[in-house]
């Protein structure tokens, strides 16, 4: 398939790479031209504007943005709306509230565009190795596009969830989640920090990825952290950005009346870690850093 990308940031990037891998036409776009430096000599078609990425493609044409929330999604949108015809695909992988998805697939619709939001999770290796996706949004252009998907998706990493929202609903969702599971580790890494035994954590977290209740990714990442950064993560400071997928779970979880108080109490933890620096903090900064390349802050060398 030929499919148009706009955005190559740090999962954007190896997504492109992804799709070249199985094989697809990739025209890639940024603002930032840095930011599709060496894609050429990978086999990707660099355009330099809208225009020209739009002219690349073949009918009916479809758009991938990888691009960050908000102000920049609907930049992107106001141009294609004009660039695009009816029978058109536009897809949403980025972090998108879902009601923004919902009424940006009704805006669209009434000019003959199909949207599709697409929740996106795996971090860089995932977008490299084999995406997770989880879409919502108009059924005949995933019809369309299903090969496409499950080509740059992990093995059964890739499901239709229903009705435009859907998609980044789910994807909400499994943020809230991802922040509990985070918490939940990194506390219990607090303890032992701060307990009477002087633990290897790199070794722990190696250990518990072998066989044990708690084994997983995120483990590994644990590990991996420990590896770059020391046994205490001294260098870094223990501050916990969130995207805001966290607050909406929980805000849904509120207007629905659904009793999510891990998740809540992560969220908080997130805020709390802006005032004061703790170890936990270190740890889900430094596990955030892992998976998706975001960003960490050090500690001034003295």
């Amino acid at each position: 398939m030929k499919i148009g990308l706009i955005g190559l940031g740090k999962m954007g990037y190896n997504l492109a790479l992804n799709m070249l891998d199985q094989q697809h036409t990739v025209a890639a776009y940024d603002l930032l031209p840095e930011n599709m430096q060496g894609l050429d000599q990978k086999g990707a078609i660099l355009a330099h504007s809208m225009e020209d990425l739009i002219a690349q493609l073949e009918k009916p044409r479809v758009v991938f943005m990888m691009v960050p929330v908000g102000k920049p999604v609907e930049s992107i949108l106001s141009q294609l709306e004009v660039l695009l015809e009816p029978g058109d695909i536009v897809i949403d992988g980025g972090n998108s509230h879902y009601a923004d998805s919902v009424s940006r697939s009704e805006r669209l619709e009434k000019k003959g565009l199909r949207y599709l939001d697409c929740g996106t999770s795996g971090g860089r290796d995932g977008a490299r190795e084999g995406v997770c996706m989880m879409i919502g949004g108009d059924l005949s252009a995933y019809q369309h596009c299903e090969a496409f998907f499950k080509s740059i998706a992990v093995t059964d990493g890739c499901l239709y969830t229903g009705p435009s929202g859907s998609g980044h609903y789910c994807k909400m969702v499994h943020n809230g989640i991802e922040y509990g599971m985070m918490q939940a580790i990194a506390e219990g890494f607090e303890v032992l920090q701060k307990s009477q035994y002087s633990y290897d954590m790199e070794k722990v977290a190696n250990m518990w990825n072998h066989g044990s209740v708690i084994r997983g990714w995120l483990m590994e990442l644990a590990e991996n952290a420990f590896q770059q950064d020391g046994n205490t993560l001294s260098g870094l400071k223990g501050i916990m950005h969130s995207t805001g997928e966290g607050k909406w779970t929980v805000e849904e979880a509120l207007a629905k009346q659904i009793c999510t108080p891990v998740i809540a109490l992560s969220l908080m933890m997130r805020y709390r870690s802006l005032e004061d620096d703790s170890f936990a903090g270190k740890v889900v900064a430094a596990l955030r850093n892992q998976f998706g390349g975001h960003a960490v802050e050090y500690k001034e060398q003295e």
